[in-house]
């Protein structure tokens, strides 16, 4: 049984976070401590991570493949489930997520290691990045035959999000969406400016459900609009040094510095262009004086890629409750598999529910006169990019009993 609780002590919506500009010491603190964070596996509260598999201080990776058929019940089928949740996206991925199992039951626990303070306050990023895990997992299950049960937010004390059970249901189900699991990626290029039909947007609407809300936006002067404020958002998260310190922490160089890593967003990923791309190191840098051109370029970016989307749809929440925002995650999750599922690529654009002074504009843009944004995404077409990495169960769980 579905059961809604408060959310966890730590993850509870908090008061709005005032900006202020880090000095270069404590930039350079806030840099160490988070490397060496990184440098060590997550530690929730009691559990130990097993990190077979890691060597030469490189991270052990999840394949970005799970089987068609169903794992043999025990150690094998857990490893799988958790296999399929590893591969939901979050933000700058981080992968906010831990596991404890047992035979029958995966309990799914927020990192606070992992958590963005400064550009996710109030930690509705880490809450959707979480409930698309947990989404994932649950379309595995079924798809393997069992019937999945959710008991939200069971131990407050310890962070826990979800624990999940299950029972053979006889029927293999959401089939289709499994399949999409391992091909959807976040595309942060160019689209090619065509609506999705009707008929995409309403098999993409119905897979909202749970007291969530999805608000189309397709037409062009729309569009226009919505990108300008996009780009207003993105400048002022990034020329917000405590916020981009933050960033900075997840940006890699490349794609092998990424897989060395098992997270991060490598800077080709990013889809920029020139002295933006070369220059990433610089232009990012909270501590550089050429950090104000890269607010500029990455600000000109997100507002180009809202102009050539074909659509652009925000995921509401029916109130500022974690385990709404928990069902949210699952919801945005399985809208962008069954978008992966069409063809359609997509993006989630935070930047305006990040910095809380744009979420009313944000709202309006959409004809709403409240609620509780949780996801600004585009949707278009355009080529298959490749995936970033992610962190294998092996690192992110603690498998007792199992």
């Amino acid at each position: 049984m579905e059961r809604p609780l408060r959310p966890p002590r730590d993850l509870r919506p908090s008061e709005t976070r005032r900006s202020r500009t880090l000095g270069r010491r404590e930039f350079l603190v806030l840099v160490g401590g988070a490397a060496a964070g990184l440098a060590l596996p997550p530690l929730p509260a009691g559990a130990r991570t097993r990190a077979t598999g890691a060597r030469n201080g490189a991270a052990a990776l999840q394949s970005w493949r799970l089987p068609t058929d169903p794992p043999p019940a025990g150690l094998e089928l857990v490893r799988g489930l958790i296999g399929a949740a590893v591969l939901a996206p979050s933000d700058w991925n981080s992968q906010p997520w831990y596991f404890e199992a047992g035979p029958e039951r995966i309990r799914l626990l927020a990192d606070p290691q992992r958590a963005l303070p400064h550009s996710d306050p109030d930690r509705r990023g880490a809450f959707v990045a979480l409930g698309a895990a947990l989404e994932n997992l649950l379309v595995a299950a079924r798809a393997w035959g069992l019937q999945p049960a959710v008991d939200y937010l069971p131990d407050a004390a310890r962070g826990a999000v979800a624990d999940v059970t299950w029972s053979d249901a006889g029927a293999r189900r959401d089939r289709d969406l499994f399949g999409a699991i391992t091909e959807r990626r976040t595309n942060r290029r160019n689209y090619d400016g065509r609506r999705p039909l009707p008929h995409v947007r309403a098999q993409l609407t119905a897979q909202v459900a749970d007291g969530s809300s999805l608000v189309w936006l397709d037409d062009h002067d729309g569009l226009r609009d919505l990108g300008q404020l996009v780009h207003d958002a993105v400048h002022a998260q990034v020329s917000d040094r405590s916020v981009q310190a933050e960033h900075q922490l997840w940006l890699r160089h490349d794609r092998r510095d990424a897989a060395r890593r098992g997270d991060g967003v490598p800077v080709e990923a990013l889809a920029m262009s020139g002295p933006a791309n070369w220059f990433a190191g610089s232009y990012y840098d909270p501590t550089s004086w050429f950090l104000r051109f890269g607010a500029g370029s990455l600000a000109k970016r997100a507002r180009e890629a809202v102009r050539t989307a074909g659509a652009a749809a925000l995921l509401v929440a029916p109130s500022r409750e974690g385990a709404a925002w928990l069902q949210g995650g699952q919801a945005y999750e399985r809208l962008v598999l069954k978008a992966t599922q069409l063809g359609l690529a997509h993006q989630p654009l935070n930047a305006p529910i990040g910095v809380e002074r744009f979420r009313p504009a944000l709202l309006r843009r959409f004809g709403l006169a409240g609620g509780e944004p949780l996801v600004l995404v585009r949707f278009g077409r355009d080529q298959r990019v490749a995936h970033t990495p992610r962190r294998a169960v092996a690192l992110v769980s603690n498998l007792r009993g199992a």
